[in-house]
Order: C-alpha cells, then sequence, then structure tokens
C-alpha cells in the first residue's frame, strides 16, 4: 500500500521515509493534495525507461510503411478507430 504523507512530515523524518520509499512510494502531500512522490532509484530508472519513443512516419522504409499500411488491428479494439474518427470531426 502506498503512503501518504504532509510535506511537514517529511521535513522532519526525511531518513525514515527515505527507507520507506525503498519499499514502496511515498506520496507527499501538500494542503492534503498530492504533489511528489518520493521512491527507490531502481523504480525511477525501470520507468523511465517504459517512456515511450516517437519517431516520424517521414524517417520509416518503405518496407516498415508496408508492414503498417497491411497490419489489421487486433479483435475488441475497434473503438479505437471510432476516438481518431471524431478526432478528425473536432479539428
Amino acid at each position: 500500500m502506498v503512503s501518504k504523507v504532509p510535506a511537514a512530515a517529511i521535513s522532519k523524518n526525511f531518513g525514515a521515509y527515505q527507507d520507506d520509499a525503498l519499499r514502496e512510494p511515498v506520496i507527499i502531500t501538500k494542503n492534503g493534495r498530492p504533489r511528489t512522490v518520493l521512491m527507490a532509484y531502481d523504480d525511477f530508472v525501470r520507468l523511465s525507461k517504459l517512456e515511450r519513443q516517437v519517431e516520424l512516419t517521414t524517417d520509416l522504409s518503405t518496407e516498415e510503411l508496408a508492414v503498417i499500411e497491411n497490419s489489421e488491428m487486433e479483435p475488441g479494439l475497434e473503438h479505437l478507430d471510432r476516438e481518431l474518427t471524431a478526432a478528425d470531426v473536432s479539428k
């Protein structure tokens, strides 16, 4: 379970909360609202690696574009097409 702690409590006993953060993230609140998270460095590195990478379609080869154009969506994800259509209409 993730613990929520006021910022004032963190400043009074930072070492103990650092130890807690090695086991699970500690949400630091300000005025009762979540503001920052104290977490283990290894967890931060792991999450950072999950960031998406963006590539321009102009950088793709002809073969890669052909694979994309000929691909089919998995069953059950048709709602994603409707979201794209709705986004085009709103422009």
